[in-house]
């Protein structure tokens, strides 16, 4: 039995919340201001050009990631050949490489100085400009580096559909003589069409928020134009506004499927099934099953953790120890920071809506969420109008009362940056909680109170250790993610203040790969965790 009366923490939850979406509005207030001369010189100039390869990017990789999620999911979900137990794990491998790190490998493999094209000229004795290569620094180069890490979110989603899809309509088809292709084409594919979205809504987002990887292969989107419009115009409110234009797109996108789908339901109309049986393959149909699955695994991690090993062994980050170890202790310590706040105001927002449900808790949770739909460089935009303002006035008041000048309190300092992170990941972290608090029943906290114990008291003796399974997870999640944040990083840090994630941005674009594999094998390993969290929830799922 939930008490009626909230306390005082249930009412800061809603505060909390309310707050975390306060860059949302910032950026919007900001941008209704009237167009400067910043955002007429970008409109007649380079916005079409954002415009386009905005959309050209989100369609490539729609087409890539969509194609290798999906298919990677049903083959290992309806088929039996050797080595699936591994590769239906080691799909989810990529996740663990951020996308400009593959766009920063692959570059220095491909490119005319590369080991690639330099062994094929040592081997068959042509010079440069006698044989032709595609072009890895362009747009369709740029949709391949993401495509190749964000198919996962489209495998987990696909395989968890195809898994729980009625056997009975799959039967039926084969029945009718129709293989495992067109099976997949005209039934199993239509049927996750949810997960399908979902996963390619997650992997569109994350497109429309990179920064490093396009910004490396000069693919102008409107990430790279507002860092742009934000450093190299000093105009706050063009990056503003081209923030708003970026969230229009990103909106879009989710409306347009959610409108596309319409009434329609896609679920199984019986609960009483059969176990699916895997189709056993054999002889080239295994060879094909078995290439389809290994080949986003090698070209996504294999290939790119292999050349930052050998280059971290054999080059390396030239500094000392003395002198690297600051930007591991600055990734590790802003990383810990936000994981611990944000699972703590997670854990005090979902218990909130929990333990005292209101339809203005419940929306404020949901605004708090938008932060993981807004990219890095719209919320750092978000986070320093606001804080600048405040900053400006409260110096103002300072100087006016007592002649003091109080500075930049919150501006460009550590507290600003994890606020930042807090509005982008928060939602990873109310997911995660608030998934683990719907698989605990309700008969546990009914019967400490029964035993006599306080609200508070059941929520901590009973509920909490129960959910520690899914505070760890997402506590592992916003970890991990912190540590690859770069263009919110770049934007919102102190000065003279880097992270791995930065030192492997600044070397990068020096050419100086090589240099920049230390800190990103860091980044690397740190990003096995949710694999390997992924990893257990998948075997306990099966």
């Amino acid at each position: 039995m939930r008490t009626r009366r909230a306390p005082a923490w249930a009412w800061a939850s809603l505060v909390v919340a309310l707050l975390i979406g306060a860059p949302l509005l910032a950026v919007l207030v900001t941008a209704a201001t009237g167009p400067g001369a910043s955002v007429l010189h970008i409109a007649a100039t380079t916005l079409p050009e954002m415009l386009r390869n905005s959309a050209l990017l989100a369609l490539l990789v729609a087409v890539m990631a969509g194609s290798a999620g999906a298919v990677s999911a049903w083959i290992v979900s309806t088929c039996e050949f050797r080595g699936r137990r591994v590769l239906e794990v080691a799909l989810l491998l990529p996740l663990a490489m951020p996308a400009y790190l593959n766009g920063y490998v692959y570059t220095w493999l491909f490119d005319v100085a590369g080991p690639v094209q330099q062994s094929f000229r040592d081997l068959t004795g042509l010079r440069y400009g006698q044989y032709w290569v595609p072009e890895i620094r362009s747009l369709p180069g740029a949709a391949l580096m993401l495509a190749m890490v964000l198919y996962p979110y489209v495998y987990l989603l696909c395989r968890s559909a195809f898994l729980q899809q009625s056997v009975c309509l799959l039967e039926a088809s084969r029945t009718l003589g129709h293989g495992l292709p067109r099976t997949f084409l005209h039934v199993a594919l239509p049927l996750a069409r949810p997960a399908l979205a979902a996963g390619i809504a997650l992997a569109l987002m994350e497109t429309l928020a990179d920064f490093g990887t396009v910004q490396h292969f000069g693919v102008r989107t409107f990430t790279t134009g507002i860092y742009e419009a934000w450093f190299g115009m000093d105009d706050r409110g063009a990056a503003a506004q081209l923030a708003v234009g970026l969230l229009g797109c990103v909106f879009l996108l989710l409306g347009l499927e959610r409108l596309s789908r319409g009434g329609r339901r896609f679920h199984p109309t019986t609960t009483r099934q059969p176990p699916l049986r895997p189709v056993v393959l054999h002889g080239a149909k295994q060879a094909g099953a078995i290439l389809a699955c290994a080949l986003p695994v090698v070209l996504g991690f294999a290939i790119p953790a292999g050349a930052l090993a050998m280059l971290a062994a054999t080059s390396g980050d030239p500094l000392d120890t003395r002198r690297f170890l600051p930007f591991a202790v600055n990734s590790l310590m802003l990383s810990g920071i936000t994981a611990l706040l944000a699972v703590a105001i997670a854990a005090m927002m979902a218990w909130a809506v929990r333990m005292h449900p209101s339809p203005a808790r419940a929306f404020a949770n949901r605004v708090a969420s938008l932060g993981y739909a807004l990219p890095g460089s719209v919320i750092a935009v978000g986070t320093l109008v606001p804080f600048g303002v405040f900053d400006n006035a409260l110096d103002a008041w300072m100087r006016e009362r007592f002649g003091v000048s109080t500075g930049l309190l919150l501006s460009g300092t550590m507290a600003a940056l994890v606020f930042a992170y807090l509005v982008r990941f928060l939602a990873v972290a109310l997911s995660a909680v608030e998934s683990g608090l719907a698989r605990l029943k309700p008969s546990f906290f009914a019967a400490a109170r029964v035993l006599g114990r306080t609200p508070g008291q059941a929520v901590r003796e009973v509920e909490l250790p129960l959910a520690r399974g899914a505070l760890l997870t997402a506590a592992v999640l916003v970890f991990v993610d912190t540590m690859k944040e770069l263009p919110a990083t770049l934007i919102v840090r102190p000065f003279d203040f880097d992270t791995l994630a930065v030192r492997i941005y600044n070397l990068a674009s020096d050419e100086r790969l090589a240099e920049a594999s230390t800190a990103a094998l860091l980044i690397v390993l740190v990003g096995l965790l949710p694999v390997a969290a992924l990893t257990r929830a998948m075997r306990r799922a099966d």
